[in-house]
């Protein structure tokens, strides 16, 4: 694609490179921890007045993206819901679309795994192995009249 960003382009390069089930798994927790921790520490700023501290930011963050939400937690100024706005959607959607790339990457590396370099040539072998039956039965009719 002509019009990619860096962004997307580097996000291609660390997907691609994500192609067993741990190195899978270490980059979907990665990126939910800096989405967690990230989404704590912006709270405590956004919206300080209900969330005085770094950990009462970081126990909304768990609770939002993880989808719990106790409700002891939420956020009372715009800045705040902007801020739980963007992290519910941008929680779950970037996450989901990590998760179905690697999946992507899995189904295709075993659909390439599966596929056998020669199978034009057996396929090819095998027909000319049946013409050369057919032939025979052919020839064997024949003689019969």
């Amino acid at each position: 694609m002509a019009d990619e960003t860096r962004f997307e382009r580097r996000l291609d390069r660390v997907v691609v490179g994500a192609v067993t089930p741990r190195a899978a798994a270490v980059l979907i927790s990665t990126v939910a921890t800096v989405i967690t921790v990230g989404a704590g520490i912006i709270m405590t700023v956004a919206d300080h007045h209900s969330f005085p501290s770094i950990g009462a930011g970081l126990w909304w963050s768990v609770q939002t993206v993880t989808t719990v939400g106790y409700g002891d937690h939420v956020p009372i100024t715009v800045a705040g819901r902007l801020v739980a706005a963007l992290v519910m959607l941008v929680g779950v959607s970037f996450l989901t679309v990590i998760t179905a790339s690697i999946t992507s990457a899995f189904v295709d590396r075993s659909r390439r795994e599966q596929e056998t370099p020669d199978a034009d040539v057996t396929t090819a072998t095998q027909l000319q192995e049946m013409n050369g039956r057919l032939e025979r039965i052919e020839a064997a009719l024949s003689a019969r009249r």
